[in-house]
């Protein structure tokens, strides 16, 4: 079945859970995805294989220029096969659309080839203070 790719898609909580702590290699306590991202993005992708989420990307903003790619992830039987790529081209077109002239990303050294190969980020300097 074909991918599909849905900007502010719907989504049920207990499947993006799941789907995240798949992704993130732990266990989260029950989040309220919908009305976190309802409160402080701009949108997110949602990648589906019929009615199955098999991919997301959150896409956090300041309200003006700068969108900011966050969470992204796949089911691990659906990596490395362009799902990833595509949520995060689809977050960029729509960032785009809405006027932003800035998207940005942190990631882990082992993303690197994604982030920077596959989804076309150039990398800059940035800082980060751990709190």
């Amino acid at each position: 079945m074909a991918i599909t790719y849905e900007w502010r898609g719907a989504f049920d909580n207990a499947a993006l859970g799941a789907l995240h702590a798949e992704g993130f290699g732990a266990s989260a306590p029950e989040i309220d995805w919908r009305g976190r991202v309802r409160r402080h993005s701009l949108g997110w992708v949602c990648a589906r294989d019929g009615g199955a989420l098999v991919g997301f990307v959150n896409v956090a903003w300041d309200g003006g220029g700068h969108a900011f790619v966050l969470d992204t992830v796949v089911a691990g039987d659906r990596r490395r096969s362009g799902i990833g790529a595509e949520l995060v081209a689809e977050a960029a077109r729509q960032a785009r659309a809405a006027g932003c002239a800035w998207l940005h990303v942190d990631f882990e050294e082992d993303l690197r080839a994604f982030y920077l190969d596959a989804c076309g980020f150039e990398p800059t300097a940035a800082g980060l203070i751990a709190l």
